[in-house]
């Protein structure tokens, strides 16, 4: 089952995102660059097999889990750690997933002016209440350009309470992502285990707080590795 969807065809992805609207039609979000750590993928993807050993063994394990609600999800087909993707914390210092080392992640990157990520945003916001702790946590990243006024209002306006803020007014992360053929618009997902390593992605909007999304969390972290 797992080769059969890690060889979905990439114009298949696209056209997806077309249909969901979400492709990117501004220049802005293409500008290259971008902070400290969101680096060239091929250094990365090339070192990623040793640094993400069990990789394949744990995508098979999540798996079966991808359907319904979460279908859309494509699991990974090569060993590649996304460690090192940069953006912002609440405090506006700059800081990188491995931060997050010990945590599955799922990171997300929106923006206000994306119409699909503002109507997954509670959904979002809800998976964090009910699944957040010091073993998982949604990494919302916002990719607007400018200051913080207007994602910050769209999120107090729609009473985001659990999220933390993080940020990339350089679009740097996207850009990244789209060098490693993650990303052709926004919204973009990634589930990330507690090492770094990408387990799965998806371009496109999804019910993140429903039933399907809970139990694949719930295998992502089952997986988890002991600590120590």
């Amino acid at each position: 089952m797992l080769e059969t969807k890690s060889k979905l065809p990439t114009l298949r992805l696209v056209a997806l995102a077309a249909v969901a609207g979400i492709l990117v039609g501004t220049t802005a979000l293409y500008v290259m660059g971008g902070l400290a750590g969101n680096q060239s993928g091929g250094d990365v993807v090339t070192q990623a097999a040793a640094s993400c050993p069990a990789q394949a063994a744990r995508v098979a394990a999540i798996d079966p889990l991808i359907t319904g609600d979460v279908a859309a999800l494509l699991p990974a087909e090569d060993a590649q750690s996304v460690i090192d993707l940069g953006f912002k914390g609440p405090d506006g210092n700059p800081l990188t997933l491995a931060q997050f080392t010990g945590k599955v992640t799922l990171v997300n990157l929106w923006a206000t002016w994306c119409a699909p990520c503002r109507e997954e945003m509670p959904a979002l916001d809800e998976l964090q209440a009910k699944m957040g702790s010091d073993r998982f946590e949604v990494v919302a990243v916002n990719i607007d350009r400018g200051d913080d006024e207007k994602p910050k209002g769209f999120l107090n306006e729609i009473g985001i309470q659990n999220l933390a803020y993080y940020r990339d007014e350089t679009t740097g992360i996207f850009n990244e992502l789209r060098r490693r053929n993650l990303a052709v618009g926004l919204p973009v997902t990634l589930l990330v285990d507690e090492d770094g390593c990408l387990l799965a992605h998806m371009n496109g909007p999804a019910h993140w707080s429903g039933e399907d999304a809970l139990k694949l969390i719930e295998a992502a972290m089952e997986t988890q590795q002991p600590a120590g």
